[in-house]
């Protein structure tokens, strides 16, 4: 019947998506790396920021709002398609933190190194308001928007540091 054939096709169609959010949420299957998942997918990140750092601010700040948007959706669905809170394979929202840690600032090594390294060490630190979001949000929201807090806390200090070695180099 019509019926079945309409409930066989949406069947699939909602097991290709659980499945393309599962490989979009681990970063391409990186997120399933045996050791340092966040890390791995830090790494994956690198690319997008690339691309970022080519955009003009206003719309490399739009892309990462909009990435932001779909980073909460697909995290939201690969967290219950595996049926546990926040689980460690999910690194999309590592990617969003990092675009949002080096979005604006010098494209260069030492820029992306120290920037790689700051963004790490708040989102394992998860010093105050980070550790406070990551328990109060749930889903989505709750497992990209402390990565984004970290990103934002990380873009601040990297950006002091940047200024004082500009400041210390022109004295």
């Amino acid at each position: 019947s019509i019926d079945k054939e309409k409930t066989k096709l949406y069947r699939r169609a909602m097991k290709l998506g659980r499945r393309v959010s599962l490989f979009l949420a681990t970063g391409g299957g990186v997120g399933y790396a045996p050791w340092a998942p966040g890390t791995m997918g830090t790494v994956v990140g690198l690319p997008f920021c690339y691309g970022l750092a080519q955009l003009a601010l206003p719309v490399a700040a739009a892309a990462i709002v909009i990435f932001i948007g779909l980073a909460i959706a697909i995290a939201g669905v690969a967290e219950r398609e595996l049926k546990q809170k926040d689980p460690g394979c999910i690194v999309i929202d590592e990617i969003a933190g990092l675009m949002v840690t080096l979005v604006g600032l010098q494209w260069n090594l030492a820029t992306l190194i120290a920037g790689f390294i700051i963004f790490r060490v708040f989102d394992i630190w998860k010093p105050f308001p980070i550790r406070q979001i990551e328990r109060r949000l749930t889903g989505g929201v709750g497992i990209v928007m402390d990565d984004v807090v970290a990103g934002i806390l990380g873009h601040v200090a990297l950006s002091i540091i940047i200024k004082l070695f500009e400041f210390s180099a022109g004295h």
